[in-house]
């Protein structure tokens, strides 16, 4: 170890940007073994790691680092998954610059973070190649049902660690495949859909049951489930898209983020999308414009530059070192070819049959508020034209109207629409045996606190479920 000062941080070799604007395969290579284990041996083992305290999960990263600078991957691989359900998704996806990276020691000291990401992802395919991630045998099975509404990562983080346990666990979810906003909303080539199938598999062969296509509230009641099942996590995520009031919005060619990402990765995965096939949600030869500054607005502007887009310009009203969004996406997008237009909100859209232009108020940063981020303000006169005839909202979720959704007016909303919960169980407040976990707690976040929240849902579902056990045996 402490070998930063004899090795250059490095990361994985990356494929250059024009063979990567054709597909959407995963931009990065993995690690060669001794890439890895040299990476590994850069880290400082600090006494303080700033690294595991920065990051949700509380991953002691050092320890593994450590194992894997060794060459005993199979108990880095231990001590990574021991914290975290879905390792070699977290290193793929993770924002690591704004999370351990970005605090790392030897960061500080200018000597560049170690890259903690790839190597987490590098250790977990390999216990993938070498057969060392079996199925969950629990030490023995409980009679108590678990049912699970969302097969996003807060859910899915949930279910393995009641398997675990030996509960009876099933996952319901809205669509067709498992993994929410992880196969249908991230793209392919930030977080191929195999790696996500391939977890979904390891679960079933775990005992986990999966019952797909079942819209709770709609095909099947909330109040049902609560009856037939001991406990009941909600972890629905959020999806209803905050909408941008501006004349001209409701314009044919203004899109969502998600349906547009939805679209693209459904249509990667071989479905047949008629919005996709028309052109309504196909950015091929069209001059596209996307409004954000999140991760989400960085995966749709990648998403159209392989689509065949004309050009691509994102659209964020704060300057780049304000912007909620990785970085490292952001450099990733600008070598693709996708033009950033800093200090510009849009104010109106114009255009007959569909929209052909963006009217942008070009702005300046103003006093802070009360988060201490500094607000933006118009400069009065400067608005430009934006020729557009795609235009994309990436402008965030909010959570849907869950106590109509599932015809249950007993759930308790937060003033943002977030189930209000016990933070220190997860249960829904004043719903003794419900749960729930991931953004419709917190709103939208990442996955990493997805998973964090999943694994206190179910530390607290087996709690109450022990509790329940006691008061049975004592009657």
């Amino acid at each position: 170890m402490l070998k930063f000062t004899d090795f250059n941080q490095a990361y994985p070799i990356k494929r250059g940007a024009d063979a990567r604007r054709d597909d959407f395969q995963e931009i990065y290579q993995d690690f060669a073994d001794d890439k890895a284990s040299e990476q590994a041996s850069r880290c400082s083992q600090c006494g303080v790691p700033y690294c595991s305290v920065h990051c949700p999960l509380g991953n002691n990263i050092p320890d593994w680092l450590n194992l894997a600078a060794s060459g005993r991957l199979e108990e880095a691989y231990e001590e990574a998954s021991r914290t975290n359900t879905f390792p070699e998704i977290c290193g793929r996806i993770c924002p690591q610059d704004r999370l351990c990276e970005g605090n790392c020691v030897i960061e500080s000291a200018g000597h560049g973070a170690v890259t903690i990401g790839s190597i987490e992802k590098y250790i977990t395919e390999h216990a993938f190649e070498s057969g060392l991630v079996k199925p969950i045998t629990p030490p023995a099975e409980r009679p108590e049902k678990v049912a699970i509404i969302g097969a996003g990562p807060g859910g899915l983080a949930a279910a393995e660690q009641l398997r675990q346990r030996g509960f009876q666990v099933t996952v319901f979810d809205r669509y067709d495949r498992v993994g929410g906003l992880l196969v249908y909303g991230i793209p392919g080539f930030k977080l191929e859909k195999h790696v996500v199938a391939r977890r979904r598999d390891w679960l079933e062969q775990s005992g986990v049951t999966f019952v797909l296509n079942a819209d709770i509230g709609r095909s099947q009641g909330f109040s049902d489930l609560r009856q037939n099942f001991d406990a009941v996590l909600i972890a629905t995520g959020v999806y209803q898209v905050r909408d941008l009031q501006a004349p001209g919005s409701g314009l044919p060619g203004i899109v969502a983020a998600l349906d547009y990402l939805t679209t693209s990765n459904k249509q990667n995965m071989g479905d047949s999308v008629p919005e996709f096939d028309n052109g309504q949600l196909n950015a091929k030869g069209k001059k596209v414009a996307v409004i954000g500054g999140g991760d989400t607005a960085m995966d749709c502007v990648r998403t159209a530059i392989r689509q065949g887009a004309r050009d691509v310009t994102c659209l964020y009203r704060r300057d780049r070192a304000n912007m909620p969004g990785s970085q490292r996406e952001v450099a990733n997008a600008e070598e693709e070819g996708v033009v950033f237009n800093w200090m510009s909100a849009p104010v109106a859209f114009d255009g007959g049959d569909a929209v052909s232009s963006v009217k942008v108020q070009k702005m300046r940063l103003g006093m802070p508020d009360a988060s201490g981020r500094s607000q933006p303000e118009p400069i009065p006169g400067a608005v430009e034209t934006l020729e557009a005839d795609l235009v994309i909202k990436a402008l965030g979720f909010e959570p849907e109207d869950l106590p109509k959704l599932f015809s249950e007016p007993g759930l308790e909303v937060t003033r943002w629409g977030t189930l209000k919960v016990d933070w220190s169980s997860m249960q829904v407040q004043g719903m003794p045996g419900v749960f729930a976990a991931g953004d419709i707690v917190r709103g939208a976040s990442l996955v990493v606190w997805a998973i964090r929240d999943g694994r206190d849902a179910a530390a607290g579902i087996m709690s109450y479920l022990n509790a329940q056990q006691t008061l049975q045996a004592a009657e």
